[in-house]
């Protein structure tokens, strides 16, 4: 993938699921996975493949008359790529608050916890005092843009 952002649809991502649980896979056997869970046709989740061909998401090869499907980045990089894409789009006196969030609505394992929690340890190493709003003013009500 040429660029660092990751830029793709809800249904583009149900598809790079299947990819990236695959490693390498067939249009049919894409087709039979989203078919039954999404109820798609496989018109569309065809359209869906040729769209993450042309977004250098995923590559193709031809082996007979079967096209197989692999992942050009990983379900990692992508998630990174989502997450800085969401913390870009928030003021970032809010990311911590927002980060607070999330792990209150996500369901969690006790081991899940143990690697935030790993994390918050190493981030208070480096953590500061105060984070700078970077928000044009009339994006936010920080006391920073308040008249």
């Amino acid at each position: 993938m040429k660029s660092d952002v990751i830029k793709i649809s809800e249904a583009e991502w149900e598809v790079m699921r299947v990819v990236w649980a695959q490693t390498r896979t067939t249009s049919p056997e894409i087709i039979s996975h989203l078919s039954e869970t999404k109820e798609w046709k496989p018109a569309t989740i065809k359209t869906l493949l040729g769209r993450l061909v042309k977004k250098g998401m995923l590559k193709t090869e031809t082996q007979g008359n079967k096209f197989i499907y692999e992942a050009l980045v990983t379900e990692e990089q992508t998630i990174r790529s989502a997450t800085a894409e969401l913390f870009s789009r928030i003021c970032a006196k809010k990311v911590g608050k927002t980060i607070a969030e999330m792990i209150e609505e996500a369901e969690l394992t006790r081991d899940d916890l143990v690697l935030i929690q790993q994390a918050l340890i190493e981030k208070e190493k480096t953590a500061v005092e105060t984070i700078a709003c970077n928000c044009i003013p009339g994006q936010c009500d920080c006391p920073d843009h308040k008249n």
